[in-house]
């Protein structure tokens, strides 16, 4: 191997890995967040606060998505669970919005890097983007693609599975003539994730000689609760509440199914990014763009802007904060104030999240909602391109400074990453070993 080879490589996995570690504690921070929310968050308060489209929902759902994340792939996870907790699907996409893109990381970034035409260009955008999404969504989204949403994410629930985890439907049991006289057909199904209460069952004369006396179910989703079952020559203890650690395996065991779903696309993102933005050198993304010397009228050359802007969003994405290096470039190179914000607003639609949003809703929901999205970004696009055009707020000379992109060094990231690298791979192998012994592992 040449030693010009050698070093591309060598610049490749640099790029990758200061990525990686860039993202590392918010996706982290996120998709954990997601998972607990799943577990604990009551469904009545989902639907009291979100399970409608107006405007003080989507105020409600713009503030949580700027306090809960700042990369994409974990506010799709956070967004798949508020619709699994009911919220409408309008909200749903407004928060994955706001949650991607009215961060406080975001805004520090694109001060530092950009200048701060560029923060309200994309504050600004954020807003008109939001509201469009409750508007499209809301009014354009096929009620029986929806229908076809919520059924593919109630399919995936593991809680939600006709009888159990466990695979043990005894709801028509009945052993009239057996040895055991064990007669299961009145049990009901009340709060157990597998639906068995056998609190009232009685074995006074049973000939099984079965022992329960030592079985205890404290995190298990099976749920099976045996505490008062009752035998001629013995009283068996209840088994303790549910108490925190419980809680934080089941919410563990959410965690580790997301990763398990969505891990390779994150993969894929973060490879595919890193290669372009290390092998392509700015005057190639230039190639991509309209010269303003072709003479196009000055809409036709801002939509055409903004639609090669997503595009290039959609092809070259990692996160929302690391993709602003991309932008300056893309800035730099000729693209119009419209596109830059197009293109950092796009991080939603890349193809990496594509695919995530195919295996949390399935093909043809997806594919409404990618349409609907993308026309959301084009049509803020062009808003945000009139509006600081028409007030002379963009200047064409505007410089980019440039920003410090160490992977080490005692700042936040370090600082967060050395939190968050030992606590998801703890709670990682938490769930996993939860969901094995529910007989889910992934």
């Amino acid at each position: 191997m040449e030693s010009g080879d050698s070093n591309i490589i060598i610049h490749v996995i640099s790029v990758l890995f200061n990525m990686s570690w860039q993202i590392f504690w918010p996706l982290a921070f996120g998709l954990i967040l997601s998972s607990f929310i799943r577990h604990l968050l009551p469904v009545d308060t989902v639907v009291k606060h979100l399970g409608k489209t107006d405007a003080k929902s989507l105020i409600f759902t713009t503030i949580l998505g700027m306090v809960s994340s700042s990369c994409s792939y974990a506010a799709a996870s956070l967004s798949h669970t508020l619709l699994a907790k009911k919220a409408t699907l309008a909200n749903a996409m407004a928060f994955l919005v706001s949650s991607t893109n009215l961060i406080v990381e975001m805004f520090i970034v694109l001060v530092a890097l950009m200048g701060w035409t560029f923060l309200w260009g994309e504050v600004i955008g954020g807003l008109i983007l939001i509201a469009t999404v409750g508007f499209l969504f809301s009014r354009f989204y096929p009620k029986e693609v929806e229908q076809e949403l919520r059924q593919h994410i109630e399919s995936a629930e593991p809680a939600k599975h006709a009888h159990s985890d466990c695979g043990m439907d005894m709801s028509n049991m009945k052993h009239e003539t057996s040895d055991c006289g064990m007669d299961m057909s009145s049990m009901k199904h009340e709060t157990s994730d597998c639906g068995m209460d056998m609190s009232n069952m009685k074995s006074e004369t049973s000939d099984c000689g079965m022992d329960m006396s030592n079985m205890k179910h404290e995190t298990s989703d099976c749920g099976m609760d045996m505490s008062s079952m009752k035998h001629d020559h013995m009283d068996m203890p209840a088994p303790e509440e549910t108490g925190l650690m419980s809680k934080i395996t089941k919410s563990a065991g959410f965690f580790q199914m997301d990763l398990a779903m969505i891990g390779k696309e994150i993969l894929i993102g973060v490879v595919v990014s890193s290669i372009l933005i290390a092998l392509v050198p700015q005057e190639g993304w230039k190639a991509l763009f309209i010269s303003n010397d072709v003479g196009l009228p000055t809409w036709l050359h801002s939509l055409l802007d903004v639609i090669i802007g997503i595009f290039v969003a959609m092809i070259a994405y990692v996160c929302s904060v690391g993709n602003l290096i991309l932008a300056a470039a893309l800035w730099h190179g000729g693209i119009s104030f419209g596109g830059v914000i197009g293109f950092i607003l796009a991080d939603v639609l890349t193809i990496p999240m594509i695919g995530v949003y195919k295996k949390y809703y399935g093909k043809r929901p997806t594919k409404w909602m990618v349409g609907l999205l993308f026309l959301s970004i084009l049509f803020t696009g062009l808003c945000v391109d009139a509006i600081f055009n028409g007030f002379g707020w963009v200047s064409t000379d505007q410089t980019v400074r440039t920003l410090n992109q160490s992977g080490f060094g005692m700042n936040m990231t370090t600082v967060m990453n050395l939190i968050f690298i030992p606590l998801s791979i703890w709670y990682y192998r938490l769930g996993k070993k939860a969901n094995a012994g529910m007989g889910m592992s992934m």
